[in-house]
This record gives C-alpha cells, sequence and structure tokens, in this order.
C-alpha cells in the first residue's frame, strides 16, 4: 500500500461566504448559495442565476489584490486559511514544498476587462494584463506570498483541475520530492462572454440545479477557491501535526472519446485506480460525493460508472452531489467537494442532493435525497470528471482522534 498523506489545512471561499465551514454549513444544511445575475453587467444573459461570491475580495485580501486576478485573490484567500489552520506558515519556505494549483481559464475577469476596453478604443491598459491572464497566477501567488521555491505550476483539466492538482501533489510527497504541498483549484469565469459559450453549449439550468433528478435540465455555474495543504505522514508527526484526514487514494483515467459525452467505462476506471492506490475495497467506502453537474449525460453515465465499481454494495451507499448548493465551480470543484467530504467523514453526516423531485431509474441509488443525515462510515470519495473526458477520484480516510 502507497503511504497515506496527512491533510493538514483546508481553507476555502464560495458562494456560501469566506471560509471552509461556511461552505460545509451550507452543503451540510442543503442551503442553496444562489445569486440573481445583475441585469446591468448581463443585459442579454439568457441565464439569469448563478453560484455568486459575494463578500468584498479586495477587503478581505488587502494590498495584494491589485496586483491579482479575481480567480487568483480567491487562491490565494483559501490558501491563507488552510494555511492557518496547518499552522504551517514557518515551515512552507524552501525547496521541500510544493504548490499545484488547477484553473480552467484563468484570469477571465481580466480577459473581460481587456476585450472591453479594446471594443471601446481605449488606448491606456492595465500593465500587468499578462500575468494576471495567467493560469499559473494563482500557483505563483501563493507561492510568493510563502517564500515556496520548490515545484509551483498549475493543472488545467477542465473540471478535474483541483482534484488531479491534489492527487498529483500527493503523489509528490509520497515519492519524496516534497515534504508538504499547498494544492487545489480555483475559478471565477462568470463573465458575460465566458457566460454566452456556456448558453450556447446548453448545458445550464435555467431554473434550478437537481443532479440525479428524472427532471433534471442542466448544471449551474459557481466561482470559488478550495485548497489544502498536505503532508507526509513522517513530517506531520515530526511537526506534532494531527491530520484533520488521511488522503489516501488517486486515480485518473481518460474517455479518449467524445469531447463532451461521458463513457462510464474511464469514469469507472478513475473509481477503480483510487481504490487500488489506497489499497480499499469498493465495500470500504461509506460515502461518495458525486461530480453530479445535473446534466442528462454526465449523471447518468456517473451512475453507471458507480455500479461498474460498486456493485452491490451501491444499494446501501449514500451518494450525493452538493452542487445545487455551490454551483458547479469548474477548476475549483474537485477541491471544494474534497472539503465537503473531509468534513462529512469527520462529521459522521452525508449531505444532501438538493432539489431531487422523482428517481431517475438509469441512476437509481441513494442520492441522500434533499435531507442530509448522520452515517457511519470511515472512508469516502470524491469525484471529479470533465470535458475532454478526464475523469478523476480521490479517497480519504478518517485520521484517528
Amino acid at each position: 500500500m502507497a503511504a497515506r498523506v496527512a491533510i493538514t489545512g483546508m481553507g476555502a471561499i464560495s458562494a456560501a461566504g469566506n471560509g471552509a465551514q461556511a461552505l460545509w454549513r451550507a452543503a451540510r444544511d442543503g442551503s442553496p448559495c444562489i445569486s440573481h445575475l445583475d441585469e446591468a453587467r448581463f443585459p442579454r444573459a439568457r441565464i439569469k442565476h448563478a453560484a455568486l461570491i459575494r463578500e468584498d475580495i479586495t477587503q478581505l485580501l488587502g494590498d495584494a489584490a491589485t496586483k491579482l486576478d479575481r480567480f487568483a485573490q480567491l487562491a490565494l484567500l483559501a490558501a491563507r486559511e488552510a494555511v492557518e489552520q496547518a499552522d504551517a506558515e514557518a515551515r512552507l519556505a524552501g525547496m521541500k514544498t510544493a504548490v499545484i494549483v488547477g484553473s480552467g481559464l484563468g484570469g477571465a475577469e481580466t480577459i473581460n476587462r481587456l476585450t472591453d476596453a479594446h471594443s471601446a478604443g481605449e488606448v491606456r491598459v492595465d500593465p500587468l494584463t499578462v500575468p494576471k491572464v495567467m493560469a499559473s497566477a494563482a500557483a505563483s501567488a501563493i507561492a510568493t506570498r510563502y517564500g515556496v521555491h520548490g515545484p509551483v505550476f498549475c493543472i488545467s483539466s477542465a473540471c478535474a483541475s483541483g482534484a488531479q492538482a491534489t492527487g498529483i501533489a500527493m503523489q509528490m510527497i509520497r515519492s519524496g520530492v516534497v515534504d508538504r504541498a499547498i494544492a487545489g483549484g480555483a475559478e471565477a469565469l462568470i463573465t458575460p462572454a465566458v457566460l454566452r459559450g456556456w448558453e450556447v453549449m446548453r448545458v445550464l439550468t435555467p431554473d434550478r440545479n437537481r443532479p440525479f433528478s428524472a427532471d433534471r435540465n442542466g448544471m449551474m455555474l459557481g466561482e470559488g477557491a478550495g485548497i489544502v495543504v498536505l503532508e507526509s505522514a513522517a513530517h506531520a508527526e515530526a511537526q506534532g501535526k494531527r491530520p484533520i484526514a488521511w488522503l489516501s487514494g488517486y486515480g485518473t483515467a481518460c474517455d479518449a472519446g467524445d469531447l463532451l459525452k461521458p463513457d462510464a467505462q474511464w469514469a469507472a476506471e478513475a473509481m477503480k485506480r483510487a481504490l487500488s492506490d489506497a489499497a480499499l475495497k469498493p465495500a470500504a467506502v461509506g460515502y461518495v460525493n458525486a461530480h453530479g453537474t445535473g446534466t442528462v449525460l454526465n449523471d447518468v453515465a456517473e451512475a453507471a460508472a458507480l455500479g461498474d465499481t460498486f456493485g452491490d454494495h451501491l444499494d446501501g451507499l449514500p451518494v450525493s452531489s452538493t452542487k445545487p448548493v455551490h454551483g458547479h465551480t469548474i477548476a475549483a470543484a474537485g477541491a471544494i467537494e474534497l472539503i465537503i467530504t473531509v468534513n462529512a467523514l469527520r462529521e459522521q453526516f452525508v449531505p444532501p442532493t438538493i432539489n431531487w423531485t422523482a428517481e431517475d431509474p438509469r441512476c437509481r441509488m441513494d442520492v441522500v435525497a434533499n435531507t442530509g443525515r448522520p452515517h457511519g462510515f470511515s472512508a469516502a470519495m470524491s469525484n471529479s470528471f470533465a470535458f475532454g473526458g478526464i475523469n478523476t477520484s480521490l479517497l480519504v480516510e478518517m485520521a484517528a482522534e
């Protein structure tokens, strides 16, 4: 069995508010954090809602905000919380720390301002436009803040980015390249142009996101960041740090087929690889935080993949999607949902799939419909699947008190 890696800190900012606990409370209670889009900014939008962050990020972050696009600001805020919880700031500097942060589109807000200025014929533009746009800007900002000289890079694999960044960070710790890592994902892409791109794909819901429900009609976009601090078991013990949970398995596999239509075979392969990596049997898993976007194709494929992976064990296995609460945060989704999964494990409580109305025979499983509940379990899985057929699963296990 490969070595488990300790999760010693978690940080998040989302539509639920600033902080990992705000995110968990909303997910646990099934409290949706969906806002009406500003019609002055989105005058031609067909989709009228998204999971937007309402906090004043500049006020929360201070002077550091001025040199960063919104997605990197969110990543830095989430990293600050994770590092504080891990009490890790004094040991991050140097070559033995990695920073790996996923982003799908990078500086979408900066691109939006640039194109607006160009269309208006403005000559003066922000001289920091290019470094703000870079997808790696979030990782670089975190590295700069904490003096990290080890491996620093971005993973850009759409909706699997945050999960892959975390899994790769775990592998680097296991291999001995680094002792610790700051990993996760960040996204802030809800701009008029980007929203239009999503609209024409016809994958967004015009009303409510309801994964696995027979009447589901699309996903709800969101923005946010999730960051975890990972440390080798030996290093955490030497520092006197008790793990919040163990990150014990990572699996990834690619459909290598249709760009948009998911293939259940390879989603199942990612889950099976994560189980193998953690040396766990399917029956050891007590909860799955599903990718569960609420599109017709995704949910059917994921349900089939879960059946392939867990077999008869799926009958009693709680599987829920928390995306109706915090939105689909694209590159941040894997990290945000990992944080929810860890808190579910710690509190022995499975969060609900809200807005569910009726069973789809193709998604016949315990989706924890509308109301969460106490549930005893010692291991949990978090799934993240992306356009391009990129499938990723993470496994976490309970840490002893």
